[in-house]
């Protein structure tokens, strides 16, 4: 067995991995129990990318959204609520684990019991992503762009440094709203209305 040490101060690495043949799915989920305190996920073309685990007040941001999509989705009954340590195969065959995601229980409901213990092969219908300190602004952007091309019907990326809201939908140019005190995920989302107060 090959150990893959990886040190990480605030940026991602992208793992190369010898070969002409990218991981498969069954390796990367072999790869993902084999190194569990890791956030990890996969490119459509294969790669894999390791990311340094979110710093604290990332992590407890991250939460209140979770904490604020669950009380709604818990009311609302329409769908099913995931938090980061979620991933999901999107069509296009990357593996990916937005900050927050909901699925229509519709669409989750008709995956198999196997297929939602695994990396489901599935787009969420709603992502969140929270830029930490690892992250960079174009790259996030490409990866909501990811997620709308996949099947997603609306995601938000969140700016903290800069107090900025960027609302994806399909066929649309996103919606930049600036320091906002409220989000409204209508009608994607009805009467889901993100308060910002504590995620700034």
């Amino acid at each position: 067995m090959t150990t893959l040490l990886i040190q990480t101060q605030t940026v991602p690495l992208t793992v190369n991995l010898p070969g002409s043949q990218s991981m498969t799915v069954e390796q990367f989920y072999e790869f993902c129990s084999a190194n569990r305190d890791l956030r990890i996920e996969r490119t459509a073309s294969g790669e894999v990318i390791v990311m340094p685990p979110a710093f604290s007040d990332t992590g407890n941001r991250n939460g209140k959204i979770a904490q604020q999509l669950g009380n709604w989705a818990e009311q609302d009954g329409t769908g099913e609520g995931f938090d980061s340590s979620a991933g999901f195969t999107l069509p296009n065959g990357a593996i990916r684990s937005p900050d927050v995601s909901w699925i229509k229980l519709e669409r989750w409901n008709a995956l198999t019991e196997e297929e939602k213990a695994s990396f489901a092969p599935i787009c969420p219908d709603f992502v969140v992503e929270l830029r930490s300190a690892s992250d960079t602004l174009s790259s996030l952007k490409k990866k909501m762009q990811e997620y709308i091309d996949n099947g997603a019907s609306l995601g938000l990326l969140i700016e903290r440094e800069s107090r900025k809201v960027y609302i994806y939908r399909p066929n649309r140019e996103p919606e930049i709203l600036d320091n906002p005190e409220t989000v409204n995920c209508a009608p994607e989302l009805p009467g889901f209305v993100l308060q910002m107060a504590k995620i700034w």
